[in-house]
């Protein structure tokens, strides 16, 4: 019975702690998951770590956002916004932040704000160029149109991200 008690406390007390902190990675020491964009104009998507691993696919978007998972040596398990993913050589990724456009049409707004003057639109695929984010928009840029969007009409950025 006692032993039994003491499992119990142990799991309230586990219970009442704050939550953990981020998850790191165990290569670079950096925030999982996070994201990233494709650096090369193609890139072998395999199904393990290691070039004795069958490419699956090729990701052929230069700044395609992709979300790191996993590392292991100089590879990164990615995914993108099809949830499509596997193990990418770290060469091919670079840390600039990229997004693509989810909703069928984005409004780019002169400032974080709903209300504010409309600076573009950007159509459902359209890669943008992350440059800050707030909790709920980020600054964005693509072919010369830059402005503001909001997170929820992209996939690139978590609900948490905030940078500049």
């Amino acid at each position: 019975m006692t032993r039994m008690k003491g499992a119990f406390l142990a799991a309230a007390l586990a219970l009442s702690q704050p939550a953990m902190a981020e998850t790191l990675g165990p290569e670079t020491n950096l925030p999982l998951p996070r994201f990233v964009s494709l650096k090369a104009e193609s890139a072998n998507v395999r199904r393990g770590p290691g070039i004795g691993h069958r490419v699956d696919w090729v990701f052929q978007r230069r700044g395609m956002p992709l979300e790191i998972v996993a590392e292991h040596g100089h590879w990164r398990r990615v995914r993108d916004v099809d949830d499509a993913g596997g193990w990418v050589h770290h060469a091919m990724l670079r840390g600039d932040r990229s997004a693509v456009v989810t909703a069928p049409r984005a409004a780019l707004r002169a400032e974080p704000d709903r209300e504010a003057p409309l600076a573009a639109l950007a159509e459902a695929g359209v890669i943008l160029s992350l440059s800050a984010c707030t909790p709920d928009w980020c600054e964005a840029e693509a072919k010369g149109a830059h402005g503001w969007v909001l997170k929820t009409e992209i996939w690139g950025a978590a609900a948490g991200d905030v940078f500049d």
